[in-house]
């Protein structure tokens, strides 16, 4: 499970989603200079690069989203 996809005409490669990604899957293409899914396999959906992206290009279908939940003892 992984976030589907990063839309290139939306993004405007600010890279905020690469610094909130907790697993670094999302890294920004030198070529495009907008952002890429580099390592789907690793992205535990936790949400916070679809929240901090400014532009709303990233997403996710709504089947596989649920958010993480950190038990706290």
């Amino acid at each position: 499970m992984s976030i589907e996809r990063i839309d290139p005409e939306l993004c405007n490669g600010c890279g905020i989603c690469v610094d909130s990604c907790l697993m670094d899957v999302i890294r920004m293409d030198k070529e495009s200079k907008k952002a890429i899914i580099q390592y789907p396999e690793e992205c535990m959906l936790c949400g916070w690069c679809i929240v901090d992206c400014p532009e709303n290009a990233i997403y996710v279908s709504p089947d596989k989203y649920s958010p993480l939940i950190v038990s706290w003892g």
